[in-house]
Order: C-alpha cells, then sequence, then structure tokens
C-alpha cells in the first residue's frame, strides 16, 4: 500500500512539472504565426 501512494504521489508531481514546462513554452497565436516583416500571408 505504502508503494501504491508513493507511486501516486510521483504521478501528481510530474504531471504538475510537466504542466509547467509545457504552458512556458507555448508562445500566443499573434506571436507564433507573425513575421519579422509584417507582410500579410493568405487572406
Amino acid at each position: 500500500m505504502k508503494s501504491f501512494i508513493i507511486a501516486c504521489v510521483a504521478a501528481v508531481v510530474i504531471a504538475v512539472i510537466s504542466g509547467v514546462v509545457l504552458g512556458g513554452m507555448q508562445e500566443p497565436a499573434d506571436k507564433a504565426f507573425s513575421s519579422a516583416t509584417g507582410v500579410r500571408l493568405g487572406a
């Protein structure tokens, strides 16, 4: 039973750390799809 609780705690810690790291890597859409020259592509 003790090892099951430790595994659950480890899974939660890994999930929280992964969420923080992945959340920090994302860019807003207006920044990700903009170009340095300001040229509009598409419509």
